[in-house]
């Protein structure tokens, strides 16, 4: 059996999400003991939120763990639509391998310096990614 090189860079955005979901609370639960934080409190109390209470180089981390759950569904699933299809190697792959190489940066640029048209540009270029992997995908369901 073959499997389609598009589901490689699926994988590693995978696992890049549990990278972000590691350092996201490698540096909050630190943060929540300095602070003191009672989670339970924290809870209880709906006008209260972590971004209230943290620093906000913290929280950066867990905002960003939120975004690789947003627009990379989508990345997801056409990668899946392109592999099943038998698509999913040559282009299509290198231009999925492009768009988590931006997702990761992304990422790093977030969780760091946070400048926001740094990341716009490179959201934007991860967008454009994603928008040729959907009509590539479009292409070959629409053509069958």
């Amino acid at each position: 059996m073959m499997i389609a090189k598009i589901l490689q860079p699926a994988v590693v955005l995978m696992a890049w999400t549990m990278v972000m979901w590691l350092w996201m609370y490698a540096t909050r639960i630190p943060a929540m003991s300095a602070v003191k934080l009672d989670p339970d409190s924290l809870a209880k109390d709906p006008t209260k939120t972590l971004d209230d209470l943290l620093p906000a180089s913290v929280q950066w981390k867990a905002h960003n763990y939120n975004h690789l759950h947003e627009a990379p569904t989508l990345f997801y699933a056409v990668c899946l639509v392109i592999a099943v299809a038998g698509a999913g190697n040559g282009t299509s792959a290198t231009v999925a391998w492009a768009y988590v190489a931006l997702r990761v940066v992304h990422s790093l640029v977030q969780a760091t310096v946070n400048k926001v048209m740094v990341r716009f540009v490179i959201f934007s270029l991860s967008s454009i990614a994603l928008m040729a992997l959907i009509y590539h995908a479009l292409k070959i369901v629409f053509a069958a």
